[in-house]
């Protein structure tokens, strides 16, 4: 058990950075008490209900590469209950669909001209290659594909992609976001998605923090908070006030800064990034659609950017074949904003108008979900303007998606980025509470 004597840790935030960081701390024999907002833990990686399955709002995958998630389901027990697939890639263009997975695969592409298409195939074998050496962090990721690829390339396949994941900005994103998404990916078809879904995940992390003496409060949002070096005071919803020697946020710096009282706020990082939100929908099928994880849907007419098809990964769900759709946007736009139950009413047109062997009664039920903080969006040279993951005269450690860069977001980024602030607070005494 944690002694009592021990430094108190907060975390602020149960995503699966806060939850593999108050594992972290409470294996280490630190106190530590994680305070999550909603009624769910789990952030990006939360659920729902279908009959007696809980299916993600958000999709995500498992990738051979993703070494810090693997180790930390190897230490809950569930590194083998992974269920690993060969994965295929489809391209929808102008309405048309095509496989694009082989060479083969590409010289048939009619999409791009058959000089494109070579060009296409050799840069994209070498682009790992032709990047290394270079500082791609200020290379804008328009100007480094324009200029291997072509114009072509660029306007018909890549514009609309990084266009659809990015927002207006998307051309100045820095090269190297891509290639350090390419080293994650690799070029490999292989994806892995757990049994019992995520939330068997979650539910282990839980299990495991208060097994070792933590302790895990969902519903309980921060409303205000107070650092200095010695002690930093949270001021919970109802009044309720929690001291702790040290914090952990892993929500966005926007929201921290909300959270933060004037002194806190004033010694927070000056950069701000923009966010990408994402709203997605959740397709329940009568049958099967793409035998393709995942499609991106380009010049095509549909609100949403791409499909993917989780039952290639995971299985139908009783019979019914799961698909997701998805557009990123900013949380004040106009789809953002919408009624979900418009916005499933044209989807589910759009994706009837993609796939006419739907019928009218291939789609048996949609859900729509929303969440406003995805993906930064980074500048240029963001890794000298990057901001530290320690806020100065404070107990304050940051470890949020503004952090991972240059590596891509996502659950393996984030379990990483957990375990380097943790060792922050392991390797600093505590401080005494001021009197």
């Amino acid at each position: 058990m944690t002694p009592p004597d021990s430094p108190h840790v907060a975390v602020i935030g149960g995503g699966i950075c806060g939850l593999a960081a108050a594992h972290r701390l409470a294996r280490r024999g630190t106190r530590v008490t994680l305070l999550e907002s909603s009624d769910q833990l789990g952030g990006l990686g939360t659920f729902f209900a279908h009959g007696d399955r809980w299916l993600e709002r958000f999709y995500h995958c498992i990738m051979p590469s993703d070494a810090s998630l693997l180790a930390l389901l190897g230490e809950l027990g569930l590194r083998d209950a992974v269920r690993w697939r060969e994965t295929t890639m489809g391209m929808v263009v102008d309405g048309r669909h095509h496989p694009f997975n082989s060479a083969l695969d590409l010289l048939r592409f009619p999409a791009l001209r058959l000089p494109d298409r070579v060009r296409f195939g050799v840069v994209s074998l070498l682009l790992r290659r032709l990047g290394r050496g270079r500082d791609l962090d200020t290379l804008r990721t328009e100007d480094w594909l324009r200029g291997l690829y072509g114009d072509v390339v660029w306007e018909r396949l890549f514009a609309p992609m990084f266009g659809s994941k990015f927002g207006p900005a998307f051309g100045d994103v820095p090269a190297l976001y891509l290639w350090q998404r390419l080293g994650r990916e690799r070029n490999v078809a292989t994806r892995g998605y757990p049994d019992g879904g995520y939330k068997a995940i979650i539910d282990a992390l839980q299990a495991s923090i208060t097994r070792a003496g933590g302790v895990v409060r969902a519903s309980t949002p921060v409303e205000r908070l107070s650092s200095t070096e010695g002690r930093s005071v949270l001021t919970l919803a109802g009044g309720e006030v929690l001291d702790a020697d040290q914090v952990i946020s892993t929500v966005p710096l926007p929201l921290l800064r909300h959270l933060a009282d004037d002194a806190l706020a004033a010694r927070l990082p000056e950069t701000e990034l923009p966010y990408q939100g994402v709203v997605t929908g959740v397709f329940f099928l009568r049958k099967p659609v793409t035998e393709h994880y995942w499609t991106p849907v380009l010049h095509s007419g549909t609100e949403f950017d791409g499909v993917v098809s989780m039952s290639a990964l995971a299985g139908a769900d009783d019979g019914r074949h799961l698909v997701y759709v998805m557009h990123y946007t900013d949380r004040g736009s106009r789809l953002y904003l919408d009624d979900d139950a418009a916005i499933a009413a044209r989807w589910s047109a759009q994706l009837r108008g993609l796939y006419p062997e739907l019928g009218a009664d291939g789609i048996e039920e949609v859900r729509v979900f929303k969440a406003p903080f995805v993906e930064p969006v980074y500048p240029l040279g963001y890794l000298a303007a990057r901001p530290p993951v320690t806020v100065d005269g404070t107990g304050v450690l940051l470890a949020t998606t503004a952090h991972v860069y240059p590596d891509v977001t996502s659950w393996n980024s984030s379990v990483r980025l957990a375990n380097d602030v943790v060792s922050l607070v392991a390797h600093q005494p505590a401080v005494a509470p001021a009197r």
